[in-house]
């Protein structure tokens, strides 16, 4: 029970990496508070987690919005009076448009959801983090967010602005007893393709250069222990860095 009477929130919570992420901090001990878009899909994991004997809320959240930021924290602390651990999981893909093909409607929308989210969460929290002089970040980046290759150039830039906020979190608040790290997934399966729309054929056909280095495909599974690790007390010397996790994807 690694995670016992811990509160968590995890964004994204609905399917893929999040939900593996929501339902293994239940079964180590922690309180989660199921965040989603997709309410229906939040519900049912906060249900899977009940019916095994654990704690859970599901809460409809866009984390675009930041009444949505506002409301998802202030009603974590209301059912469960406070927050320990926050994933900042929720993300979305770009169509691989390479820059000279970026619409400002799409790079507003990746940022909004995968870069100002993490930020409004975190800055949301940090009150309640600096009062108890504890707390944990967890940032759900991507090896798109260290190499060019991996997707398209929104993307990638969403992604390396996540890196870099953790980074400067991890520092800024490192003698107030919390820590904010990042990791960053290598190609895993989940939903996260059914956001792209209308691919770009000329970034993709770029982007597929650094795709055809993967040695596989990891399972939401094997991020969700990665995210646990980085929740936990273990990690307690791991601040403001990034743990890779694509099978050696990024060794090349």
């Amino acid at each position: 029970m690694r995670l016992h009477n811990k509160v968590a929130v995890v964004t994204g919570a609905a399917s893929g990496m999040g939900k593996q992420i929501a339902l293994l901090f239940a079964k180590e001990g922690a309180k989660v508070v199921v965040s989603d878009l997709n309410v229906e899909g939040a519900e049912s994991v906060a249900k899977e987690i009940t019916s095994n004997g654990g704690t859970a809320t599901a809460i409809k959240t866009n984390v675009a919005l930041e009444e949505d930021i506002q409301q998802l924290v202030d009603k974590t602390v209301s059912t469960y009076g406070t927050v320990d651990i926050l994933i900042n999981n929720a993300g979305i893909m770009d169509n691989f448009e390479p820059a000279g093909d970026i619409v400002d409607a799409n790079w507003e929308r990746v940022f909004a959801v995968n870069t100002t989210s993490v930020m409004r969460a975190t800055r949301k929290v940090l009150p309640i983090f600096l009062e108890k002089q504890s707390g944990v970040i967890v940032n759900v980046a991507s090896v798109g967010g260290l190499y060019g290759a991996r997707a398209g150039a929104t993307y990638t830039a969403s992604k390396h602005a996540v890196i870099g906020f953790t980074k400067n979190t991890g520092f800024m608040y490192a003698q107030n007893g919390i820590r904010c790290n990042a990791i960053a997934p290598g190609g895993v399966e989940t939903n996260i393709g059914s956001s792209m729309t209308n691919i770009n054929p000329f970034g993709a056909s770029r982007q597929g250069l650094g795709m055809a280095l993967n040695p596989r495909t990891g399972k939401p599974e094997e991020i969700a222990q990665v995210a646990l690790f980085l929740a936990s007390d273990e990690s307690s010397f791991v601040n403001g860095t990034v743990i890779t996790a694509d099978a050696g994807w990024t060794a090349y």
